[in-house]
Parts: structure tokens; C-alpha cells; sequence
């Protein structure tokens, strides 16, 4: 979702509806209190009652406005749009279409950066149902995959994030040579080990109580994951260009 974001963290109604009105001139305070009263927006409140607008309660209203514009969408369509999108998922380009998963999430050119291990605040959130269809797989290799301890629902959710869903898919392409989920656990106890080997390493800085120390070991993770990674590719290449040699 595109559009003008304030360098203030909060708006008012009135500066939101002067934001908006050159590209949607008929909005007015009414219609955007309209919308909040159907669930498309959350706006906070201030002590008093007053709301208060922030990015992302503009960029959804933009999202809205548009969509009843250019795609004369029902309320009820654009609210499933918006609850997709809000599980990272892609609205989908034509009505009655589920949303989409981004492809960015099961890419596999290049191996990752430290970047593709930072959580955004935007992670994917899946369903059971939705999973299973981006995945490729049925519901009985999913149970098998939970079984085995490789896919779990997220701590206190009851969705599955992307991670989940790169390792299904993952798991569910190895099956085509042979391999099941139980063939598997040596991959889940091999990351086991490497997640304590970085654990141990950024130990002595999550004892420090600063900001500072917070954003290294945040860092920190993110390079030793990369190079995990990376360091495991380059040893099963290396590994397969011995054998092919002997």
C-alpha cells in the first residue's frame, strides 16, 4: 500500500481527511468514522476519547478508499483483503481468488543474508487449510511434519509463519526422492545444535541491560545465522564434489 506517510507519529481525523482528500476529494469525517465502525480501521484513542492515526491506519484507508473507487469491492471483500494482508499474505488480483502467499517467502535463489533473519513485524500468518495449499502438501504429511518436530504453530498462536511454510514446502519437494519427515530429523537436530552454538555466543551480551546490547545481539544472530548457512551449503557442496571424485 502506497502513500504520503506524516513525519508526526499520530494524526488527527482532520489531518487524516486533509491527507486523503486530494486523492479521494469525496471522503469526508463521516466516512472514515464509518469505516472504523465496521472493523477496517482501529485507530487509537487519546485519554479524552479523541482518535489518533497512525501510519498504518492511513495506508488502510488509502487500501479502502481505493478499492471501492477502482474496484467497486464490498466492504466485506476489502475487509478479508485487509485481514490477508495483515497475516502477510497478498490480496488476491481478482474477486472470489484466495489470497496469495508472496513469493519472496519460498524464493531459493542465493543463499540468505543476515536480513532475511530479522523478524519485520509484517510475518506471515497461515492457516492449517493454508499452509497445506502454499505448501503442496496434504494434511497427513503436515501431521507427520508436526510429529517430527520440523513444523509448529506459532508460541501462543494458533497460525503458522513463514518459516513453517518454507519447511514443509521444503520437506514436501524431498518427498519426490524418497525422503519422509523421519528421514529428516538429523536436519532438525543439526539446526537444534547450531541455534545453541549462536545462543551461547551472544550469551554474554543479553546479560547487558542497555539498548545498545539488545540491537548487537540482535545483529549478532542475524550474521551467525547467515553464516551457519552459508558454512552448511558450502560443506554438502564440498562434500558431493568429493564423493563424484572418488
Amino acid at each position: 500500500m502506497s502513500g504520503a506517510v506524516p513525519a508526526r507519529a499520530h494524526l488527527s481525523i482532520g489531518e487524516v481527511l486533509a491527507r486523503l482528500r486530494p486523492e479521494f476529494p469525496d471522503v469526508t469525517i463521516s466516512k472514515i468514522r464509518f469505516l472504523e465502525s465496521e472493523g477496517l480501521i482501529d485507530p487509537q484513542r487519546t485519554p479524552s476519547g479523541y482518535r489518533k492515526f497512525g501510519p498504518e491506519d492511513v495506508q488502510r484507508l488509502r487500501y479502502v478508499l481505493a478499492a471501492q473507487r477502482d474496484r467497486y469491492l464490498p466492504l466485506r471483500v476489502i475487509k478479508e483483503h485487509l485481514d490477508a494482508m495483515d497475516r502477510g499474505l497478498e490480496p488476491p488480483d481478482v474477486p472470489g481468488a484466495a489470497p496469495r502467499v508472496p513469493m519472496s517467502v519460498v524464493a531459493v535463489d542465493g543463499l540468505p543474508t543476515p536480513d532475511a533473519f530479522a523478524r519485520d513485524g509484517t510475518e506471515l500468518r497461515l492457516s492449517r487449510t493454508e499452509l497445506v495449499e502454499a505448501a503442496g502438501i496434504d494434511e497427513e504429511r503436515l501431521a507427520q511434519l508436526e510429529a517430527y518436530g520440523l513444523v509448529a504453530t506459532r508460541h501462543g498462536s494458533s497460525h503458522y509463519d513463514g518459516d513453517a511454510l518454507v519447511v514443509a514446502k521444503t520437506v514436501g519437494e524431498m518427498a519426490r526422492f524418497g525422503l519422509g519427515p523421519r528421514h529428516l530429523r538429523a536436519f532438525k537436530a543439526a539446526a537444534d545444535r547450531e541455534v545453541g552454538l549462536i545462543e551461547q555466543v551472544v550469551a554474554p551480551l543479553q546479560h547487558q541491560r542497555n539498548p545498545e546490547a539488545r540491537a548487537r545481539t540482535e545483529e549478532v544472530v542475524r550474521e551467525l545465522a547467515a553464516l551457519s548457512v552459508r558454512l552448511h551449503a558450502g560443506l554438502v557442496r564440498a562434500g558431493l564434489s568429493v564423493d563424484r571424485h572418488r
